[in-house]
């Protein structure tokens, strides 16, 4: 299995935690575990910055069932548990097709 697959199925599963920057952005825009859970589910990874000061991280683009795009940044750890550093729905104005930078 991919790291990439694994990530998705432990999203998918609700076996993430979520930073406190994390927790302070999914309330203001009032992103819900279920969002995240359908979002990270069929996520793609659209970019990676291993240099990241929480270690090697991805940003993943995923949808939610109401087809809500969200961009979940998470830590490429072998755990069981994902750990979302921060996550938003993405600016058209800042992404084409919410995958790659304007």
């Amino acid at each position: 299995m991919s790291l990439l697959e694994t990530l998705q199925e432990a999203l998918a599963a609700g076996r993430f935690d979520l930073t406190e920057h994390a927790t302070e952005r999914a309330a203001e825009r009032n992103i819900s575990d279920t969002e995240i859970r359908e979002a990270g589910a069929r996520a793609i990874a659209i970019e990676e910055y291993p240099d990241d000061k929480y270690g090697p991280t991805r940003l993943l683009l995923g949808f939610t069932a109401l087809g809500r795009a969200l961009h979940i940044q998470v830590t490429d750890s072998p755990s069981t548990m994902v750990r979302i550093v921060t996550l938003y729905e993405p600016d058209p104005a800042e992404w084409e097709e919410y995958e790659r930078r304007r």
